[in-house]
């Protein structure tokens, strides 16, 4: 059963990255600018106008990230006489060194600048600008990177950095060795 199920997910992680890699070069094609060092994890959403995202350098997409470069809301307002010439198209564009987390959408024309990172699940619909760290519905401002590096360095998970080489010893480490803490109750 385990042979199985490892076969399974091989062929799923296989048909995933083909279709990440695929959605990728699609979407360059088709005219979307894309620095260097791009890490996607799963399967992104450009939008259906990709030509209106910009990616920087050293950016890092969470699975379930999304791109809504325009407003299909107008297939209602259309049909009414006075809003049939409404539309709405907006470009996005990220910085450098930025994290976007899981599932999180962007909406038309913004920004989100160089060194920051977006929290999973947030649905960003301002600018955000450099060196922040923004999440929630709508995101919000949380605190600056700097801060949020205190933070980390504060609740640091020591481990030998050399085990971060092999992917099953770094687990068994952590498995065994990280304290059973919880963040306090608000």
């Amino acid at each position: 059963m385990i042979f199985l199920y490892r076969l399974i997910l091989k062929i799923h992680t296989t048909y995933q990255n083909f279709v990440k890699v695929a959605s990728i070069k699609i979407a360059e094609q088709k005219g979307m600018q894309i620095g260097e060092n791009l890490y996607v994890e799963g399967i992104p959403n450009f939008g259906s106008e990709p030509f209106l995202v910009e990616i920087g350098n050293d950016v890092t997409l969470a699975e379930g990230v999304s791109f809504i470069n325009h407003g299909g809301d107008a297939r209602v307002t259309k049909k009414l006489e006075k809003y049939k010439d409404g539309r709405n198209f907006g470009r996005i564009k990220i910085g450098n060194n930025t994290f976007i987390g899981k599932a999180t959408i962007l909406m038309p024309g913004v920004s989100i600048g160089s060194n920051c990172i977006v929290g999973s699940m947030s649905i960003v619909t301002t600018s955000i600008p450099d060196n922040a760290v923004y999440a929630g519905v709508p995101s919000k401002f949380i605190c600056t990177v700097e801060e949020y590096g205190e933070k980390l360095l504060a609740n640091n998970v020591d481990y030998p950095r050399e085990l971060e080489k092999d992917r099953a010893k770094l687990e068994d480490f952590i498995s065994k060795n990280l304290p059973h803490t919880y963040k306090s109750i608000k």
